[in-house]
């Protein structure tokens, strides 16, 4: 069983390194997706990403509730997402007296195909963050046959899954519907 993230921060908190690069991995793809999806790109994503991490570092016994860091990463993604798209406008079309808030309202009211992420997709991402996070959850073999079933771009025949398992074809259709089962119960937890 894989800790939660209330444990992770309170280990954290007690300079327990393995738990934070733990942290960092649970939440490196969903935090990185936010700038990369909002327009920005590798370079600028990564800023984004160290500049999060880098705030939960200096905030990690400012957070009321641990059990929600989840909401408090993504919440800063977005805010430092929104914070690089305004500061890049606004090296190019800010005067001097204009303040870097109201730049930012209009610069979320006004972008385009850059947008930062529309509720709807941030919603997709957070789900495939829990879907991947229960998934490590699994034991090794419910891991591989659904990794195999659904992760592969050509998912591979019951035959090849049976000797990658070995196992008999049969008992693929049980056993996916079995580890199937137990990721429901860990994404409804």
């Amino acid at each position: 069983m894989h800790p939660s993230d209330k444990h992770l921060l309170l280990a954290c908190r007690r300079g327990d390194e393995t738990a934070w690069e733990t942290l960092v991995h649970r939440y490196q793809r969903l935090i990185f997706a936010i700038p990369r999806r909002a327009g920005l790109d590798e370079t600028e994503s990564a800023d984004v990403f160290q500049g999060v991490f880098t705030t939960l570092l200096e905030k990690l016994h400012d957070i009321e509730e641990p059990d929600r860091l989840h909401a408090w990463l993504v919440t800063t993604a977005r805010r430092k997402t929104w914070r690089f798209l305004a500061k890049a406008r606004a090296g190019q079309k800010q005067t001097a007296s204009q303040d870097i808030e109201d730049a930012t309202e209009r610069e979320l009211l006004n972008l385009t195909d850059n947008a930062p992420l529309p509720d709807q997709v941030l919603l997709r991402l957070e789900e495939q963050h829990r879907v991947r996070t229960a998934l490590s959850e699994l034991d090794d073999r419910c891991r591989k046959l659904l990794t195999m079933l659904f992760y592969a771009q050509e998912p591979p025949s019951y035959a090849e899954i049976a000797v990658a398992l070995g196992t008999s074809e049969g008992s693929i259709g049980p056993t996916r519907a079995r580890c199937l089962g137990k990721m429901l119960r860990l994404l409804e937890k």
